[in-house]
């Protein structure tokens, strides 16, 4: 059973005896502070931050951390404040306690919300003392090695958040031993069945494997020994949720994903461990397209390794990876490695350092852009992914990415602002789509244009929480300034059927109005207004009560209209029951959280609102109208090969883009084709029909009215 006697005795092989004392003190403290409690299991509560001080004596870590272990519920189940642990302990060893104690003085609608927002406050925490987050690990690792206690739905509910956000955080932190770990213990407690039955198959194939082993790794180490090499091999076996995972992802059968041999070969020098790639590529035939270099280009985790896919003995495949002794200690470690072999200069940061510190800077962005903790824990949940892909910038810098991503997310990688103004790239020198996938080894440029914007269909394709979190950000600030400007217009159309107009409003009629209603702001009314959240008319009515304002059946129509001036305003929509184009009779109507929402003016959806003066309103294309507007075409046509493709070259040779295509069959002959396209004007719809008409296939199009 573990002691402070005997964490005090392993302590002191690496602290000096004062530090071992604080270390002594702290846990006194606690044991006093968690007098009377008791775990679920019935043990004194004082054993849970015992062993979670241990764990971190494990890595070699620092008295602080392991004070703030011993001392880290206090906050949170024993009443005693942040305040008296720093004057007990110290600043250092408070703020490491208060950042990974839990929100327990605010009431949260939901568990969700609860967890999105305990995790927020870890991670701002971090930004300021990466330590936090090692000491959350070590807690959770002990609280899932100790969930048998729990009843089953509270045990599901723990492993499911350590998958989801603590084991992947391990990985990120390249705390290889702990995310292995994690991931058993996450994957027993979820899918209890699944784990025992993968348990026992990997037991017994374990047998008919050992021989196999050996021989493999005899065969390597005897060629190291005549290259003159040294070096240690190892087999190593896959751990249950890896296994699960390749089941569940590459859809093969356990047999398949057991019959690849894993080894790992450490070396004393870099140059060994190019040399030794040579060596065993030389014994096996490597698989094409199989080699990995993660020694010059290393994980955002730190992590490098040489990997490498053989055909060995009768033909098996073979794993092989092949490092120096301090990068397996990096990869079992990560972070915590920097306290386990601290450099001769200890304020010199190790490259894994510098990537957590770039990983917790990254979070803070995401953080700031978010619109709520739920939003945040979303797209840290993003970021986690364990697969990356590299890429070069025009520079020949690498920055990595996740697997999936698009140059939007590299744009956003290089710079927000990049990302903002982002209006087209090459891939390899070539333009390409900023909807492409991104491979491994691409250089990447970004175009970019002064006063261009995120595209809200962005959203739809790009992979990268940093990216998701900018653009939502930019397009939630575009829209209420667009909303207010909207609000603006509308407020003052209808002060002018009041024969007032929005100038002759004082600013104390405005905080007269605001104060009146409960109101934040004068701009949050706008606000309101452009989202058609509130009525122009009544606020108006409200501003200048003394004014003889007209009723609504009374009032006149004939104001100035409002002018459609470009396809790209989030508070301007265009309806897609008619899809209105330039220079199509329209009208709109004020819709509720959507602003204008303007339809061709025979839509039969403007019936409603016909005789609604306050929601609907007169409305122009302006002279110089911009941008690209949705029109949809029912194109009747006979059954030929090849009809549709010749129908899209047509289309996108007259400059224009389909945004979907589907084909209905009426009957053996004819069939009508649904294609929505991208239009600038009528006079651009109309050079496309002409064209479309030419294919003898064709027998009738027609434009979608509603």
């Amino acid at each position: 059973m573990l002691t402070i006697e005997s964490l005090a005795e392993k302590v002191s092989a690496y602290l000096e005896p004062d530090q071992t004392n604080q270390v002594k003190r702290a846990y006194y403290y606690a044991q006093q502070a968690h007098d009377g409690q008791v775990r679920r299991s019935g043990e004194p509560y004082v054993t849970h931050p015992l062993a979670v001080a241990n764990i971190l004596a494990d890595m070699h870590l620092d008295h602080q951390s392991l004070m703030a272990a011993m001392l880290h519920d206090v906050i949170e189940d024993t009443g005693i404040e942040k305040a008296a642990l720093e004057e007990q302990f110290g600043e250092a060893v408070a703020y490491l306690v208060d950042g990974v104690s839990k929100l327990t003085q605010i009431e949260f609608s939901s568990r969700a919300e609860k967890q999105a927002e305990n995790f927020q406050k870890m991670a701002l925490a971090m930004a300021k003392d990466i330590r936090v987050i090692l000491v959350k690990l070590a807690d959770r690792l002990h609280n899932m090695r100790t969930l048998g206690v729990l009843h089953a739905e509270k045990r599901r509910r723990i492993a499911k958040e350590t998958l989801e956000i603590y084991a992947p955080i391990s990985n990120r932190l390249g705390m290889n031993n702990i995310r292995i770990e994690f991931e058993d213990l996450g994957f027993d407690a979820l899918y209890p069945m699944r784990s025992r039955r993968i348990r026992a198959a990997v037991k017994k194939s374990r047998g008919n494997r050992t021989e196999l082993v050996e021989k493999i790794k005899l065969a390597i180490s005897y060629a190291l020994k005549e290259e003159h090499i040294d070096g240690k091999v190892f087999g190593r076996e896959k751990h249950l949720y890896s296994i699960y995972q390749k089941m569940q992802v590459k859809r093969k059968s356990f047999a398949n994903i057991m019959d690849v041999y894993a080894f790992r070969i450490i070396l004393k020098s870099v140059d060994d461990c190019y040399r030794v790639l040579g060596v065993v590529h030389n014994l096996y035939k490597p698989v094409a397209g199989q080699f990995k270099d993660y020694i010059a280009v290393p994980k955002a985790n730190g992590y490098q390794s040489l990997h490498t896919i053989l055909f060995g003995m009768h033909g098996v495949p073979i794993e092989v990876q092949i490092r120096t002794e301090e990068m397996d200690e990096m990869a079992d470690k990560g972070i915590a490695a920097h306290w386990l072999y601290k450099s001769k200069n200890e304020n010199e940061p190790t490259g894994s350092q510098e990537r957590a510190r770039q990983w917790v800077k990254d979070l803070l962005e995401l953080q700031q852009s978010a619109g709520n903790s739920i939003e945040f824990i979303e797209n840290v949940k993003i970021d986690l992914f364990p697969d990356e892909i590299y890429v070069f910038t025009p520079k020949g810098n690498i920055l990595e990415l996740p697997s999936g991503a698009t140059p939007v997310d590299f744009a956003y990688a290089v710079h927000t602002d990049v990302g903002n103004t982002c209006v087209a790239c090459r891939i390899n020198r070539r333009l390409r789509p900023l909807s492409e996938t991104l491979q491994s080894g691409n250089t990447v440029s970004i175009i970019t244009a002064p006063g261009a914007q995120p595209n809200p269909a962005w959203l739809n394709f790009v992979i990268s929480g940093k990216a998701r979190s900018a653009i939502r950000h930019y397009l939630k600030n575009q829209r209420h300034s667009e909303s207010i400007a909207l609000g603006k217009r509308l407020l003052n159309k209808a002060l002018m059927s009041i024969n007032s107009k929005y100038e002759d409003i004082t600013e104390q009629q405005k905080i007269t109005f605001v104060k009146d209603n409960n109101e934040s702001s004068f701009d949050h009314v706008l606000e309101d207004i452009g989202q058609g959240n509130r009525l122009a008319y009544t606020v108006a009515k409200h501003l200048l009560p003394e004014l003889s304002v007209p009723q609504k059946e009374e009032q006149p129509n004939n104001q100035a209209p409002l002018i459609i001036e470009n396809a790209d305003g989030l508070m301007i929509s265009f309806a897609k029951c008619c899809y209105p184009l330039p220079g199509d009779p329209i009208a709109c109507h004020v819709s509720t959280g959507r602003g204008i929402v303007v339809h061709r003016d025979n839509c039969k959806n403007m019936a409603e609102f016909q005789g609604d003066h306050d929601k609907c309103l007169p409305v122009n294309w302006s002279q110089e109208v911009t941008g690209e507007f949705l029109v949809e075409l029912h194109i009747e046509l006979e059954n030929r090969r090849g009809v549709v493709a010749m129908l899209a070259t047509k289309i996108t040779d007259q400059h224009s883009n389909i945004e979907k295509i589907s084909l209905e069959e009426r009957d053996a002959k004819i069939s009508i084709a649904h294609v929505l396209i991208h239009v600038t004007s009528r006079i651009h719809l109309a050079n496309i029909l002409r064209r479309l008409k030419t294919i003898k296939a064709v027998t009738k199009i027609t434009r979608s009215k509603n």
